[in-house]
């Protein structure tokens, strides 16, 4: 079975003594329980697994037992130390303040049980993490699956990848791509929208939300102001309304907005967002034009590489910490600006069919970053940047 270069990095923690709690993090479908139960069939230590997402949210008691089971479990077998792996933790009400109680007691009475929680909301873990076991945890985002890896693990073309995205369980299905989409649409985001977020988090208006992410993935790689969304979308609310469910769908890993550089904070919060799925299998999924349509139709294609570019920047720039904005003055434009303190490049994507503008150009002259990178057409292949960690870059 395919090991995600995650499963490296978490092996070696939990070899390490006793010290911090791992929180592993990430969208749905991206392989978190999988490599989980990769890791469990590896080591040698005793260890107990549970997942919360069949039990009631206000059942905060069920946590307490789980934990109770494990010392139980692991005085029983007479080990030195134990490994509790709790799943879709952020389903239980206060379970921070749970963990937190639970996870000092055993350092107290020197219990050795290791301990790592999975949770698909970004949002509202790290809410909990921050709140109650700050100095307690390390955590690990792992992302949406990349080019490198689809590749390695499917045997997936540059071209297969930028329309199908990166789920990998969908993998096998692309055979029919009416049963491949469907799949993408029921299964993963109606999944994600509706678990991760609507049963999770207080939206007035969840119609809103869905649709929100219909435009935004239709409109993935452009920039759209809030006030003209405001004239696509009924009901849509006030502007302020829009932003937080785009912060939502963003910590579903979904969909999310870029903002302006502008080299000022204040100035780039209240920019417009210029759209970017996280996979490109949310646009895909919800197109009608097949894939062999796709890779013929200059414009649409454009669009798709674009698109794959920016998601495989946001997706590593979670786990690397850099940022991922974009630049526009007038008609002249720079497609993605990555900070990583007080480096910061400029990055065009040319698909063949995208007119040359002075973006780049009067960016370079406005702002002197320390590099400008060209992708695609008379730059760095797709195939071979879709490969590169974007960290490396700096």
């Amino acid at each position: 079975m395919f090991e995600r270069p995650y499963l490296k990095i978490v092996r070696a923690r939990i070899k390490e003594p006793r010290k911090f709690i791992q929180v592993i993090l990430g969208p749905r479908q991206v392989g978190k329980t999988t490599m989980v139960n990769q890791l469990l069939s590896q080591i040698p230590a005793p260890y107990l697994y549970q997942s919360a997402d069949a039990i009631s949210a206000t059942n905060s008691v069920w946590l307490m037992q789980v934990w109770e089971s494990a010392r139980l479990k692991m005085r029983a077998e007479g080990g030195t130390e134990f490994l509790l792996v709790i799943d879709e933790i952020q389903k239980i009400d206060n379970w921070s303040e749970v963990v937190k109680h639970q996870w000092d007691r055993d350092t107290y009475e020197n219990i050795n049980i290791k301990v790592i929680l999975l949770g698909s909301s970004r949002l509202l873990i790290q809410k909990g993490l921050n709140d109650s076991l700050a100095g307690r945890f390390e955590t690990l985002y792992l992302g949406h699956w990349s080019y490198t890896e689809m590749h390695e693990a499917f045997g997936w073309d540059v071209k297969q990848y930028i329309y199908f995205g990166g789920y990998p369980g969908s993998a096998a299905l692309i055979g029919d791509e009416e049963r491949w989409k469907n799949y993408i649409k029921d299964s993963l985001i109606e999944t994600s929208v509706s678990k991760d977020i609507l049963m999770l988090t207080r939206v007035d208006k969840p119609a809103l939300l869905k649709r929100l992410f219909e435009t935004g993935c239709l409109y993935s790689g452009q920039i759209l102001s809030y006030s003209k969304l405001l004239g696509q979308l009924q009901d849509a609310g006030n502007t302020t309304t829009l932003a937080n469910y785009l912060k939502l769908l963003s910590d579903a890993g979904l969909l999310g907005g870029l903002d302006k550089y502008a080299g000022d904070i204040i100035r780039k919060r209240g920019s417009s967002p210029k759209f970017q799925v996280y996979n490109n299998a949310l646009i895909t999924s919800q197109n009608n034009t097949s894939f062999e349509k796709a890779i013929i139709n200059p414009e649409l294609w454009g669009r798709l590489a674009e698109s794959s570019t920016g998601s495989h920047l946001i997706n590593n720039s979670i786990s690397e910490r850099y940022n991922v904005c974009y630049w526009r003055e007038g008609n002249q434009e720079v497609d993605f600006v990555l900070e990583n303190g007080d480096i910061f490049i400029g990055l065009e994507v040319k698909s063949g069919i995208k007119a040359a503008n002075e973006g780049m150009k009067i960016f370079l002259e406005k702002f002197h970053p320390q590099k400008v990178l060209l992708v695609g057409t008379g730059g760095i292949p797709f195939e071979e940047f879709l490969k590169i960690n974007p960290k490396e870059l700096f």
